[in-house]
């Protein structure tokens, strides 16, 4: 098991280190003069000049993704101030960004607990509701409620995300007033009840568009397994309906959510780009909108590496699981 687990980890390692050179090439090798773009529309080229080497831009990209590399494992040292004084920024380190004189751990530091607050409460909304309405369709398979259900989650599925975030935002909260405008509060400022009910708009809007694919594969999942030799079996020998269900068809019926459900929370971790711009939360999403209005390559970089890492750790998390629940995958 744990040479397993080992293996997973050090493939993991090399993905990540895979997705940064990757990152690199494609914004540094691409036949785009990147100071350009950082120093802006009216700068000369000794402008120019002098922004690709204060960023490094001048380097050839092996040796800034080397630099990048460093950073993460041992830190770094940036002219934060421009006066050639330089400041260590401390490992993991993911670069320095001359647009918010800020390095772009502190930038993630402040984006972070926004989008994994938004998150948490977006997958137990879907996972509650989705797993719930996906039995109870399952149960009632070809009555007006498994039509019904069904038919919401087509509905709900076909929405853009913008259209359901702005619908809830200028009619829920403006108009109607049902809820007060969402701004996020942490904990720390307004308490518990603050930070999530600030959190139930946007966080809402995203359960959604999940809600919709988790009630349908519930469903199927549910189907598939009820109609398997020991359910029959546990039927035959006189076991109540709900006992069936819930004790022996569900729990085999929900392993494979699992899996979705590790990825989909990775996903968002990385950042809610629509539902976080719709309602303006600072977050990862919000934050790399902004990074690739502004040209800031390091903000970008940084965010796209921690979003791939949520990925491949939730990959990791959900394999292992895997191995615990089924030994036969260990030897895969």
């Amino acid at each position: 098991m744990w040479a397993y687990a080992v293996r997973r980890i050090a493939i993991g390692a090399v993905l990540l280190l895979a997705l940064s050179l990757v990152t690199f090439v494609l914004f540094f090798a691409a036949p785009v003069d990147q100071a350009k773009f950082a120093c802006g529309k009216i700068c000369n080229n000794e402008q120019i000049a002098t922004t690709a080497k204060a960023l490094g831009y001048d380097k050839p990209v092996y040796e800034q993704w080397g630099n990048f590399v460093k950073g993460i494992a041992v830190g770094r040292d940036f002219d934060m101030t421009g006066a050639g004084q330089t400041e260590h920024c401390a490992a993991p380190c993911l670069g320095y960004s001359k647009l918010n004189a800020k390095t772009v751990n502190e930038l993630i530091g402040e984006a972070a607990p926004i989008s994994i607050s938004l998150a948490v409460v977006a997958v137990v909304m879907w996972l509650v509701f989705g797993v719930l309405l996906g039995i109870a369709s399952a149960v009632t398979k070809g009555s007006i409620i498994d039509r019904g259900i069904v038919g919401f989650t087509l509905v709900a599925y076909a929405f853009p995300s913008f259209f359901i975030g702005v619908f809830m935002l200028k009619f829920v909260a403006i108009k109607w007033g049902l809820v007060p405008y969402p701004a996020y509060w942490s904990i720390e400022e307004g308490g518990v009840g603050q930070w999530l009910g600030n959190l139930l708009l946007p966080a809402f809007t995203l359960a959604l568009l999940f809600l919709a694919s988790y009630v349908r594969m519930t469903r199927a999942f549910v189907l598939e397994s009820l109609g398997e030799d020991y359910i029959r079996t546990a039927k035959a020998k006189g076991l109540p309906r709900r006992k069936v269900l819930f004790k022996h068809g569900l729990r085999a019926a929900l392993t494979p959510l699992v899996t979705m459900t590790g990825l989909d929370f990775a996903s968002l971790l990385g950042g809610a780009i629509i539902t976080e711009s719709v309602f303006a939360y600072p977050g990862l999403g919000l934050l790399t909108v902004q990074a690739s209005n502004a040209w800031d390559l390091p903000t970008i970089i940084g965010v796209v590496v921690v979003a791939g890492a949520f990925v491949i750790v939730a990959n990791i998390v959900v394999d292992i699981a895997y191995a615990f629940i089924d030994p036969r995958v260990r030897l895969a």
